[in-house]
């Protein structure tokens, strides 16, 4: 599958910057469009409500004036994540503000719902939705999305259970539109070794907290480069739904990484732990299976292009080898 008309010729590397709950703020996505791959942010992050415009006239303006300095650099567009839940009551008029604006990208979560869909392709705007598996899928592909991100084992946050040489396979047999590929891709090698695979874009998001531009806090970058896949955490205790988090901060937080008990999901709220003292997110910390790979924080552009030279040394030493 070709990619979207909005993304041919305008990416340094097949990547998509995953919105990242309190993480993904201006800064971050600016700079990611900028250094040639989709940065993207979830509209919940702008609060309050009309924060939304603000940050979206910001982003215009500046990729507007950079595109416009920079004539031969390839800048990315960008997307904003909507979670498409009852307990979010700002979806519409949050999905209003990105009408307004012409966001290129609507990232869905949870529910695809065929409105966000049809708002979005009244402007020519494109939606991807994330799945954990392929029930999940068949039903995104049903409301009209343009693309799946396929969340695989080892995602950080909110991730499946599946490997992706089953998943990304099994969706490709039926699923016509973009893919995208979720799961421990932390470096210029996961990207390449995700398009060998299948997908159209490596979907990235733990990899860009360790960021200067990232809107998270010093404790919890140095805890992604001092920490490894062991320390890692799968549970549905924090929002009612399965995620992988870093099981140092939930130690901190006071409670057993080893021995967590199983969460209400009926009471599901995607922004805090319940009666919980501490909050997933804030406190305990997201994080995906392939941080044994990040061992510094870099700003955005430097890491993209070191990603950019992983890429494509991996795609030579796969030619090299095909013609030993």
């Amino acid at each position: 599958m070709p990619l979207p008309k909005l993304l041919c010729d305008s990416l340094e590397l097949p990547v998509l910057g995953s919105p990242l709950f309190i993480v993904s703020g201006v800064d971050l996505v600016i700079a990611q469009c900028k250094a040639g791959i989709i940065g993207s942010f979830p509209a919940l992050n702008a609060r309050p409500v009309d924060k939304l415009d603000e940050w979206l006239t910001r982003i215009d303006n500046e990729l507007g004036e950079y595109k416009a300095l920079n004539p031969g650099r390839k800048v990315a567009p960008y997307a904003v994540n909507q979670i498409c839940h009852v307990s979010n009551d700002r979806l519409m008029k949050d999905m209003e503000t990105c009408v307004k604006h012409k966001v290129p990208i609507i990232i869905t979560s949870l529910r695809p719902p065929a409105e966000i869909v049809e708002a979005a392709h009244s402007y020519g705007g494109v939606v991807f939705h994330d799945v954990i598996n392929v029930k999940h899928a068949r039903k995104a592909a049903e409301q009209g999305v343009d693309g799946l991100i396929l969340v695989c084992a080892g995602a950080g946050g909110h991730a499946g259970t599946l490997s992706p040489f089953a998943l990304v396979r099994e969706v490709k047999q039926w699923f016509g539109g973009t893919i995208l590929l979720s799961g421990a891709i932390s470096d210029g090698y996961g990207v390449a070794g995700a398009l060998a695979l299948g997908a159209d874009l490596a979907y990235m998001g733990t990899r860009f907290i360790a960021t200067q531009e990232a809107n998270a806090d010093n404790a919890y970058k140095q805890a992604l480069i001092d920490h490894a896949a062991h320390d890692i955490v799968y549970s549905n205790l924090f929002t009612g739904v399965h995620g992988n988090y870093l099981g140092p901060s939930i130690a901190a937080a006071g409670l057993d990484p080893g021995n967590l008990p199983v969460a209400d999901k009926t009471k599901m709220n995607f922004g805090s732990g319940g009666n919980m003292k501490s909050r997933a997110w804030r406190d305990i910390w997201g994080s995906g299976q392939g941080i044994g790979q990040i061992a510094d924080a870099p700003p955005v552009a430097d890491l993209v292009a070191r990603l950019k030279r992983e890429f494509n040394d991996a795609r030579e030493s796969f030619v090299q080898r095909a013609c030993a």
